[in-house]
């Protein structure tokens, strides 16, 4: 039986980042053991999530991972589909993604938009194929966006050209 989410927060290992009417929600699939040792998003070095921010325009300067608190005035928050278990997905147990709880968190939230920080996690929360960038279907008021990971382990898959068409969605305000 799955915790309430109140009650299940205490055991995140990186804290959820979000506050209502968000212009933008990260959500990534689970901490690295890097983060979750850190209790920061993005934490492990090599990864390109911090940087990338900063060099597409989304935020105004590179912040460190535990600076991360910091992203909240400017609009953004964070989460992840897996709060309670770390490491690469393939070390995930097969139920460690808790769509519904994740569905739960943005109708209470209501961000104009959620970033998926991968293809894996896009497509373990639609549950079909898709491809980078604005997605068709919207939850709510909530439109959805697929970025290629910024982790050091799909280097060979990051298109920092995707970051920056979500930074340009922003832009627009649309």
């Amino acid at each position: 039986m799955k915790q309430p989410v109140a009650a299940a927060e205490a055991s995140y290992l990186v804290p959820d980042l979000l506050a209502p009417d968000l212009r933008l929600v990260f959500c990534g699939t689970a901490p690295s053991k890097a983060s979750a040792a850190a209790k920061a998003y993005y934490a492990k070095p090599g990864n390109k999530f911090w940087p990338t921010l900063h060099q597409v325009g989304i935020t105004p300067r590179r912040f460190a991972p535990h600076e991360y608190p910091q992203l909240l005035p400017l609009g953004i928050g964070l989460t992840d589909l897996c709060k309670v278990h770390s490491g690469v997905d393939a070390e995930l147990p097969d139920d460690a993604f808790d769509f519904a709880v994740l569905r739960r968190k943005l109708a209470h939230y209501q961000p104009a938009m959620v970033a998926f920080t991968s293809k894996h996690a896009a497509q373990s929360a639609l549950g079909r194929a898709v491809d980078y960038g604005l997605q068709e279907e919207v939850w709510g008021g909530t439109r959805l966006f697929v970025l290629p990971s910024p982790s050091g382990l799909a280097t060979r898959f990051f298109r920092p050209e995707i970051w920056a068409e979500l930074a340009g969605e922003l832009r627009a305000g649309r």
